[in-house]
């Protein structure tokens, strides 16, 4: 009867698990491009990443550029959001840390804060996404 009782338990803990599968996944491969700052024109500019398996990680983040370089990140809607309060305070230091190194280095090349990888991947791919608005057209 325990052993019954154990297994459907287990079977229940691993349902949300087996269920963002994909979704991390989709994370571990995604690339990050090369954006050249160096052609990037000033403004404000939106940029999300939405993952195309589950909703799990999406991220909406401002990226403002000023005299050709990125000056300022922030996040609209984090990564992680619906298990705000656990996540809140944790999610808010991953990015702040990482977008002070894209900042630093004027660059999407930078490493992930560890133990926080894929959310880190999914908010440098809003971040690529707000800058290739930001591209000069030639």
């Amino acid at each position: 009867m325990w052993i019954a009782i154990v297994i459907v338990l287990l079977i229940i803990l691993a349902i949300p698990v087996i269920r963002s599968a994909p979704g991390l996944n989709e994370l571990k491969c995604m690339e990050i491009a090369d954006v050249d700052f160096k052609r990037l024109r000033d403004g404000t500019f939106e940029g999300r990443f939405k993952g195309t398996k589950d909703s799990f990680r999406d991220v909406s983040v401002e990226v403002k550029v000023s005299s050709g370089a990125v000056t300022k990140i922030k996040v609209k809607r984090d990564a992680l959001d619906k298990i705000k309060q656990r996540a809140e305070a944790k999610n808010a230091a991953v990015a702040s840390s990482l977008f002070e190194k894209v900042i630093k280095e004027q660059s999407l090349k930078v490493d992930t804060v560890s133990g926080a990888t894929l959310t880190c991947k999914a908010h440098l791919k809003a971040v690529e996404n707000a800058l290739e608005k930001a591209k000069i057209k030639e």
